[in-house]
């Protein structure tokens, strides 16, 4: 079954499930809800379309840097308030409303998106290669360093396979190395299993303003050996 691969890099990513206005947090990988949301995007697609051909994706994610948590403590002023105009909510007794907005920095992803419908992986790798709209990796605040394309990016192999056998796409050879010494493991993989022993609430429904609807997925977690070296992957 063919799959397609996609790169999710950037010195500030944000992958969410569960937040609200003034505590925003991140997961540790991409959600399936971004990268559809992403896929949206590039396809030109707004968000009241139904999204059931681009959630039936099977999705999988191998961790090539796992990236750190930052928090950043965010302030938005109230400006009507402030300059002593109407303000636009009129009974919030503060000027400033608060936030803590967490990210994950210098983090690198392989995402895999596997489907029986070549076609569909085709007209979707059409698409990143000339998105419609501007991609962000989670949050608007969020854009790519690298290209999320990949040149040649459908393989016809499984998930798995397919994330076990591309080469890393890191451009240094030596924090390669230093990764792959440090991480005696190997590299983490997240594979939708119907069976998985976790669950994520990332499965999309609707993306509809004011109706945003999703539903719980079940993924697999395991280790795989750090995959070869190639400079060249970094181009596009």
């Amino acid at each position: 079954m063919p799959t397609l691969l996609l790169r999710s890099v950037a010195p500030l990513q944000a992958w969410d499930t569960q937040s609200n206005f003034s505590i925003r947090t991140t997961g540790r990988e991409p959600t399936k809800s971004g990268i559809i949301g992403l896929l949206c995007a590039a396809l030109g697609r707004p968000r009241i379309e139904p999204v059931n051909d681009l959630a039936e994706l099977k999705m999988g994610v191998r961790a090539d840097q796992e990236g750190v948590i930052l928090r950043d403590w965010h302030t938005a002023l109230d400006v009507y308030k402030a300059s002593g105009r109407q303000p636009a909510y009129p009974k919030h007794p503060k000027f400033t409303t608060i936030s803590n907005r967490y990210y994950l920095s210098d983090a690198a992803f392989l995402v895999g998106l596997e489907s029986p419908n070549r076609a569909l992986l085709e007209t979707l790798q059409d698409a990143l290669r000339a998105p419609h709209w501007m991609l962000f990796l989670g949050r608007k605040a969020c854009p790519p360093s690298m290209p999320v394309y990949i040149q040649n990016g459908i393989k016809e192999s499984d998930l798995r396979t397919t994330l076990e056998n591309h080469p890393w796409f890191g451009m240094y050879k030596k924090r390669y190395d230093k990764l792959k010494k440090d991480n005696s493991r190997g590299v983490r993989i997240i594979l939708e299993k119907d069976d998985g022993e976790r669950v994520h609430n990332d499965q999309p429904i609707s993306f509809e303003k004011g109706n945003r609807q999703f539903a719980p997925r079940r993924v697999h977690v395991d280790w795989i050996d750090f995959p070869k070296f190639a400079e060249k992957e970094v181009q596009a």
